[in-house]
């Protein structure tokens, strides 16, 4: 399995070298050369089986050899041995054919852990096997960042920069990534966006001299392996429900657009999957892309659900990649055009290639505790800002269709328990394991919205000198 650049001017590269890399050296991100799919019989074959080992069928063929079989199982059973829940990620019913899958049962919890734990122990390995280190730098709206801290704290191969939008993530969210007293995270308050943050990272990235000097490596959804290993939940979900004899379709809270990407994915791999809902907040860059076809910026908005709110979903590259038949030139025109010009259009047949598998709908903070209202009213269940979202699209968007569908649960309640007591009149109290959150001791630096302020800090933080 080799994986090539969606900007199609880097070098292709094997999983492990790719699990180091993160951000192609041309600016794209990495995808497979080719799809690996399983049979019919494979996927019925996986059928009542754990997490565990669902995940290791759907990851084998993407590794490519590059780690051995009894490694690889390792790395899995010990990354969801602590999961709060002993199905990892169990669905619940909603209504006849309306299921959630909770998201939440990592040690952040965020759906960002089961991806985030595994890279953590991915990198363990790939290092230790290559005698490298890396330096982890990342841009995160609130969930990333504190799963890729807690992945990779004290990790003695790894050093961790994350930036976040000063005053735009939860209370919960900052004390996160700002309480880790380990000596290799460091978390910075950028002010700015989340846009802003993910620009700055791509800026480090583009600077080849101080990319090599540092070894930079990425935690965000620009890691494939961050992706990949989020396909493996579809997966779960879809058998639960009846794959491959039976279509489920998925509702997915959706910001920068990698979660849904794995949906995909999953369906690339032969899953059953029709029809990819997303959900956004008021920042709807993707509802109105899947609605009219375009895809026009404006400026962010603060929002009940922080972690969407994001103008330029990066992960919409892989699939501007496949809708435009894998051509790495246009991708590049395309991008280079939005961002000078802060809009674009497809055709309409590569429109209704995309409307063909996703739909979208933006919902706004009103529809939001309107839902979680209506959900615990009914059901018992508190739903976060950003799960409630997912489901107000599932129910918004279902049609007549019968086949089951699953509204992807991001994030715990207690998250986000500005919403819940906004809705309910109540706040939601964090889990035992994190009880000491709110009063632990906060470490964190605030620099100006400027790629230069964030690389002279990692430099100085990491001794290095490199040129301005």
């Amino acid at each position: 399995m080799q994986y090539v650049s969606t900007r199609g001017q880097a070098p292709q590269l094997p999983f492990d070298d790719l699990v180091l890399t993160g951000l192609a050296r041309d600016g794209g991100l990495y995808v497979p050369a080719a799809w690996p799919k399983l049979s019919t019989a494979e996927w019925r074959g996986l059928r009542g089986k754990t997490y565990q080992e669902v995940a290791f069928a759907v990851l084998k063929p993407f590794i490519g050899g590059t780690i051995s079989d009894d490694d690889l199982q390792a790395i899995i059973e010990d990354t969801y041995k602590d999961f709060r829940h002993p199905a990892v990620a169990p669905l619940k019913q909603l209504g006849q054919q309306d299921w959630v899958m909770e998201l939440f049962h990592g040690p952040t919890i965020a759906f960002k852990d089961y991806a985030l734990q595994f890279l953590g122990r991915l990198f363990d390995h790939v290092l230790k096997a290559k005698s490298a280190r890396v330096t982890i730098v990342g841009a995160t709206s609130g969930d990333t960042g504190s799963a890729a801290i807690e992945a990779c704290r004290d990790r003695e191969a790894v050093d961790v920069f994350i930036l976040y939008p000063h005053g735009r993530v939860s209370e919960v969210q900052r004390r996160q990534m700002t309480t880790v007293p380990a000596k290799n995270v460091h978390a910075i308050a950028v002010d700015g966006t989340f846009d802003d943050c993910q620009d700055i990272v791509k800026a480090l990235f583009a600077d080849l001299e101080f990319r090599d000097a540092a070894h930079l490596s990425a935690a965000n959804s620009i890691n494939w392996a961050r992706i990949v290993a989020q396909v493996v939940y579809y997966a779960v979900a879809s058998l639960h429900l009846g794959a491959p004899d039976r279509t489920v379709n998925f509702a997915v809270p959706t910001g920068n657009f990698g979660n849904v990407f794995a949906g995909y994915c999953a369906r690339a791999m032969g899953l059953p999957i029709e029809r990819l809902i997303i959900g956004t907040n008021r920042n709807d860059i993707l509802a109105r892309f899947f609605q009219r076809g375009d895809m026009t910026m404006e400026d962010v908005e603060p929002s009940l659900s922080p972690s969407m709110d994001i103008q330029v979903s990066s992960n919409f590259e892989r699939l501007l990649f496949e809708l435009l038949d894998r051509d790495g030139a246009a991708v590049t025109e395309i991008l280079t055009r939005f961002r000078k010009e802060g809009t674009y259009r497809l055709d309409d047949a590569r429109l209704q290639k995309a409307k063909a598998v996703f739909d979208g709908i933006g919902v706004s903070d009103e529809e939001t505790l309107e839902t979680i209202r209506k959900i615990h009213a009914e059901t018992g269940e508190i739903l976060d800002p950003h799960s409630a979202i997912a489901v107000r699209a599932m129910q918004a968007l279902r049609g007549d269709s019968r086949d089951p569908i699953v509204a992807l649960a991001c994030a715990h309640p207690a998250k986000f328990t500005d919403a819940a007591t906004k809705a309910l009149g109540a706040p939601v109290p964090l889990p035992p394991h994190l009880s000491h959150l709110m009063t632990a001791e906060e470490r964190v630096t605030r620099l100006p919205n400027s790629a230069a302020a964030v690389k002279d800090f990692v430099s100085k933080s990491l001794g290095l000198k490199v040129s301005a």
